[in-house]
């Protein structure tokens, strides 16, 4: 049917041609762009794939670069860190030679004490200065704020990393379910208990009297206190001594001291004191104005021997406790002549007797200063003029009850101490009192970690620390066949717990009296006092160094970690705080070089527990976790290309068909437009 109103062939051609125009433009720009969506329309579920994939890449690109951040700004702090670490090296090797004190002399030690100032100094200085753009790293202002006031019991804690999560906080709860212990070895042969005692003898005297004149007497006191001049036999000499001449001599071999006065006529009491008082041994005074007759057989005839007023001790109770107990007398010009006073120290382990230094005391009166003391009876056997004198050697007298109070060893015994720092090896002879047992293990305790006390008759030795590091171990290498010790050791070795606890629901890792956890959620450490049992609780209110390190910005991808300061307030631990180190403080070198040893200690490892926990987030999570996310990346990156990116050969395959179209479309086009042209041929 020939018709020339509608051409539905130009029609058919226009419409193909205008769609083989439309996929050539398409396959134009996807050539062009590289890309085969580049509009919605293109591929709407491709699009929106695409889309959300482009937006993950982005967070995971800004995540890679937050993490190469905080591993910049971790290498920071741990390259200040190990500074810091090598000035504590330094002041611990200052501390060490400065404890030579018999090889160096004190301005050597002065030169290290100022070293020491220093570098404390460089320090406080790294703490402050350490900076990443413009955020301080080691001056606290990025660890955690904790409020442990409520906590007593806590002697240090360190916060090293918390989700604090959406509330920006998190509670901490303590519980301890038994403290840390002591390792401890018990033993008890050693001899039975009895009442320590002690007799405080004063200055020998002898009391010249009965003369026939009732007005002489004359009172003879040995210049020293004890029982060398107890004994000596006082008598009269009479021959050719002038009046007023009168000598005195004596003789320590036989015993005897000889006054020596005229035969003929009388002389005085006074003279004869006077003569005695030239004798280095003896003073005399003379009682009243009477002679002394050296024709009276009556006088001649008088003669005394010395003896020592005395106080005899007693402790009140049974056992060692009182065992060389150092008894004296103390002249206190506070104290009235009447009333004298018994003190008594139990940490010095002395009993003195105060008198008036010039005055005169009654023996009755002292015996009931000491009796009057809880722990003591005393008894006052006269047998001088009992009378004491603050100026003479009254003043002088000394005693010591020895080990009368029993716990003493039944034979001979070696003995081998060991304990965490170290073993010692002592040797005891029979008779050594369980006090002089005891003080002999604590003198070096610090060399063996041991330390001892006692009970009555009972020997506890413990370890210097608390844990089960700590122990105790007894050999005895050798002992006599009297000898109990062995047979009464309670063990051989023994050693410490530690303390066990849980902190929100999660068991403690502990060392002694520290306790530590580590999870997702937390991870700390706290020391205790030792021996505590107590529970306690805290907060965590912010704080700390937060890293993003995830395309999500949710607790789980992001760390926090709390950086403490380095200043010389807050290094050190249990032992004290490096300032204590500075010049003129309690732990400088002058005043305790081992108490500074331990503090520098304490703070070493603080610093590279630091470095470690800083060198752990940096390698473990922020390392691994931007090789993760690049990994992440490249997929998601391949995942977009596959999805949106051109396949050039598909596309310009699809070129040259579209090209090959358009242009056969248009030469039809051109013979459709033609066609009604052939109705002219029909006219004619």
């Amino acid at each position: 049917m020939t018709r020339i109103n509608t051409n539905v062939g130009s029609l058919i051609a226009q419409s193909t041609l205008q769609r083989n125009n439309a996929n050539l433009a398409v396959a134009l720009k996807r050539l062009s762009t590289g890309l085969r969506i580049n509009e919605g329309r293109d591929d709407p579920a491709g699009l929106i794939a695409s889309e959300s994939i482009s937006s993950d890449l982005t967070a995971i690109d800004k995540a890679i670069g937050n993490s190469e951040r905080a591993s910049q700004i971790i290498a920071t702090a741990d390259s200040a860190l190990g500074q810091v670490s090598n000035l504590l090296n330094d002041i611990r090797g200052l501390v060490v030679e400065a404890a030579n004190t018999g090889a160096i002399s004190d301005d050597q030690i002065d030169a290290n004490q100022l070293q020491i100032d220093s570098s404390l100094e460089a320090i406080n200085r790294i703490s402050r200065s350490t900076s990443f753009q413009g955020r301080r790293l080691l001056d606290g202002s990025l660890d955690f704020s904790v409020d442990v006031s409520s906590a007593t019991t806590v002697k240090d804690l360190e916060v090293t990393q918390a989700n604090l999560g959406a509330a920006g906080r998190i509670a901490v709860d303590v519980d301890i379910t038994a403290a840390a212990t002591k390792a401890e070895v018990t033993n008890t042969g050693f001899s039975a208990a009895t009442q320590a005692t002690a007799t405080l003898r004063f200055a020998p005297e002898a009391i010249l009297t009965g003369f026939t004149d009732a007005n002489a007497e004359v009172t003879i006191r040995a210049t020293k206190a004890g029982t060398d001049l107890e004994g000596i036999t006082v008598s009269f000499v009479a021959d050719s001594t002038a009046v007023g001449s009168e000598t005195a001599v004596y003789d320590a071999d036989n015993k005897t001291l000889k006054i020596y006065i005229n035969s003929t006529a009388a002389t005085t009491a006074a003279n004869v004191a006077t003569a005695v008082g030239k004798l280095a041994e003896f003073e005399a005074s003379a009682t009243g104005a009477g002679a002394v007759d050296g024709s009276d057989a009556n006088d001649i005839a008088v003669t005394d021997t010395t003896d020592a007023d005395e106080i005899v001790i007693t402790a009140a109770s049974a056992g060692p406790d009182f065992n060389n107990l150092a008894i004296s007398v103390e002249i206190d010009s506070a104290v009235a002549a009447g009333s004298p006073q018994a003190v008594y120290d139990s940490t010095a382990n002395t009993l003195k007797l105060r008198i008036n230094d010039t005055g005169t005391t009654t023996l009755a009166n002292a015996a009931s200063a000491i009796g009057s003391l809880a722990q003591f009876t005393a008894t006052a056997n006269a047998n001088g003029d009992g009378n004491l004198l603050g100026t003479s050697a009254d003043a002088k007298a000394i005693a010591n009850t020895d080990t009368t109070g029993g716990g003493t060893l039944l034979d001979d015994i070696v003995l081998e101490v060991s304990g965490l720092a170290g073993v010692e090896v002592f040797n005891f002879q029979k008779g050594a009192s369980i006090n002089q047992v005891t003080d002999a293990i604590k003198l070096v305790s610090d060399a063996t970690g041991v330390t001892a006390s006692f009970s009555n008759t009972t020997l506890t030795l413990r370890s210097t620390d608390y844990g089960s590091d700590a122990f105790v171990g007894v050999k005895v290498i050798s002992e006599g066949a009297a000898g109990q010790f062995k047979a009464n050791l309670s063990a051989t070795k023994v050693f410490g717990s530690d303390v066990q606890a849980t902190v929100n629901g999660t068991k403690a890792t502990a060392n002694g009296n520290s306790l530590s956890i580590s999870t997702s959620a937390l991870s700390l450490s706290i020391t205790v006092q030792e021996g505590s049992s107590t529970n306690f609780n805290f907060e965590i209110t912010g704080g700390g160094a937060l890293f993003q390190l995830g395309p999500d910005v949710v607790s789980t991808q992001q760390a926090r970690i709390g950086i403490s300061s380095v200043n010389t307030a807050r290094l050190g631990g249990a032992s004290g705080r490096l300032y204590e180190l500075a010049s003129g403080q309690a732990k400088s070198l002058k005043n305790d070089a081992a108490g500074a040893a331990k503090i520098v200690k304490e703070a070493l490892t603080k610093v590279t527990k630091l470095r470690g926990r800083l060198g752990a987030l940096q390698r473990t999570a922020i390392d691994t976790n931007i090789a993760s996310l690049k990994e992440v990346s490249a997929n998601l990156t391949a995942a977009l290309s596959s999805i949106r990116d051109a396949d050039f050969a598909a596309e310009t395959a699809q070129l040259t068909r579209n090209q090959i179209l358009v242009q056969s479309t248009t030469s039809v086009l051109a013979i459709a437009n033609q066609q009604p042209q052939n109705v002219l041929a029909l006219l004619r």
